[in-house]
């Protein structure tokens, strides 16, 4: 198991500070039949309309979803809509002290208009922006900056999120990474999309994308240049500005990153179904940050920030991604390249995710578990597991190891080793995963796993089985299943040798 897994699997809590441009996106949802009798546009008819905190908003949303506490800082005008964002955040845990009232500016607001092709299929046709682009007073930047110096001792690192929008003036973001440098915080930003990152200097990480970095460094790029030709981009950057790290996403192509005294390396992604890049830029910083904060050297922390970015890309809007459907996500891709087969302690760390992953979205997924030496897989096997499989969303098999097997079956047997035996198990589509365990029994396997079902066959009583009185014990059921007539592998062995 890689290393980020390991951290994944004792992920802790942590603190942050997300200083920025806070928003109030109202999406107004609707129908769409016709076109307007008067006009060549589409008319929507409402059906709804939502509130959603956005903005730097988004940043601090991901981050809770990543156990993360957050304080939030930033200006909101005297108006509805601040009424409306500050309730929305509250509402999602975001403390919101350090978000300021500053009566000469208004809420910054993005109304966006949401036609429902056919009554199903979402689409953005229309955005209306309500803001002020005027840089901040000296004296809101000095009360922002009194809010992050209160609320730095808490915390693990600060985010900085600029839209431009006039909160992160060069004073302020200056003094935020200044107030951070001598508290010995890390800063990361998203930078707005300007060609003059001096407010950034000396932060810890900035996080451009391909366009930003080539406006933020004055070199122009093909669109189909290859990550390494962003190199020079980044070591511009970095050696202009003093950052500790440079990070320029690359869509598909992952993201090249740049640390100081490190030679620059390319962090490849998956290949994902996009539907909606929105938040996509926040969701990496958000990442790249409760990484940093769990100890991350910077190469995960940006492979679990590509992780994160691309389940967000594959929403409708901005969606904050739990931590724990992250670690699934990065489970999943790692048995890809290593098939089924786990220890026990990457097999605990699976699990985890999973029963997580159910608990954030309202539902108890079941574990099933069933072992056996599977030596020669036959018909019989394939029956038994599946019916096994059926019990509950995610089936463990344990198998014997070859002298588990041999202690068992006597001499000649296992036929198959063990690695044979994991592969054709793993290539069953209703197994999850693959666990070997070479004690007399598979008791250890049951109390790691803790099954929701275990799974025996129906020549054995249950007061025979190992782990049965556990599993039980925790609210867990015992299943006995009928196994298929005149299918053994004993019997298939015998008559292969007799022939």
């Amino acid at each position: 198991m890689s290393h980020l897994l390991e951290v994944l699997s004792a992920w802790k809590p942590f603190g942050a500070i997300v200083v920025g441009d806070y928003m109030l996106d109202e999406l107004v949802f609707g129908n769409v039949d016709r076109l307007a009798n008067d006009a060549p546009v589409p008319v929507l008819h409402v059906q709804r309309t939502e509130h959603r905190a956005g903005g730097s908003a988004n940043v601090a949303a991901d981050l809770l979803a990543m156990r993360g506490s957050v304080h939030a800082v930033g200006l909101v005008g005297d108006d509805a809509g601040a009424d409306a964002l500050l309730s929305k955040l509250t509402e999602q845990g975001v403390e919101c002290d350090g978000v300021l009232t500053d009566s000469t500016r208004p809420t910054t607001l993005k109304q966006s208009l949401v036609g429902l092709a056919q009554h199903r299929h979402a689409q953005k046709m229309f955005r209306v922006d309500k803001e002020s682009r005027e840089p901040a007073s000296v004296r809101m930047v000095e009360k922002m900056l009194e809010q992050v110096g209160k609320r730095l001792p808490e915390v693990n690192v600060v985010c900085i999120e600029d839209y431009n929008k006039g909160v992160c003036t060069p004073g302020l973001c200056q003094g935020v990474i200044e107030l951070a440098r001598q508290a010995n915080i890390p800063v990361l930003v998203d930078p707005a999309a300007i060609a003059d990152y001096s407010r950034y200097a000396g932060a810890s990480c900035i996080t451009p994308n391909r366009n930003e970095a080539e406006r933020a460094a004055g070199i122009t790029l093909p669109d189909n240049a290859p990550a390494e030709a962003y190199i020079p981009l980044a070591e511009a950057l970095q050696e202009r500005h003093g950052f500790e790290s440079v990070v320029i996403t690359l869509d598909k192509s992952g993201a090249l990153l740049l640390v100081r005294g490190q030679e620059p390396r390319v962090v490849p992604t998956v290949a994902r179904h996009v539907y909606d890049v929105t938040g996509a830029g926040d969701m990496v910083l958000a990442a790249l940050a409760a990484g940093r904060a769990n100890g991350l050297p910077w190469h995960e922390a940006v492979r679990f920030a590509n992780a994160a970015a691309g389940l967000e890309v594959e929403e409708f809007g901005v969606v904050p991604i739990p931590i724990e459907r992250i670690h699934r996500d990065l489970l999943l891709r790692e048995r890809e390249q290593r098939g089924k087969l786990r220890t026990l302690s990457e097999l605990i760390v699976e699990v985890s995710a999973i029963r997580q992953g159910g608990a954030s979205k309202g539902t108890t997924p079941k574990v099933v578990l069933a072992n056996g030496c599977f030596d020669v897989l036959h018909a019989g096997h394939v029956s038994l597991l599946r019916r096994a499989a059926a019990l509950g969303d995610f089936l463990v098999v344990a198998v014997n190891g070859d002298e588990s097997v041999r202690r068992l079956k006597g001499a000649g047997r296992p036929i198959y080793p063990i690695a044979d035996r994991a592969q054709l198990l793993g290539e069953l589509e209703c197994v999850g995963a693959v666990v070997v365990f070479d004690e007399p029994t598979p008791e250890n396997v049951v109390h790691a796993v803790r099954p929701d079902v275990l799974v025996k066959g129906r020549q054995y009583r249950i007061e025979e089985i190992p782990g049965a009185s556990f599993v039980q014990s925790h609210g867990g059921r015992v299943e006995l299943l009928d196994v298929v007539e005149g299918r053994s592998t004993t019997g298939t062995v015998e008559r292969i040798r007799s022939s």
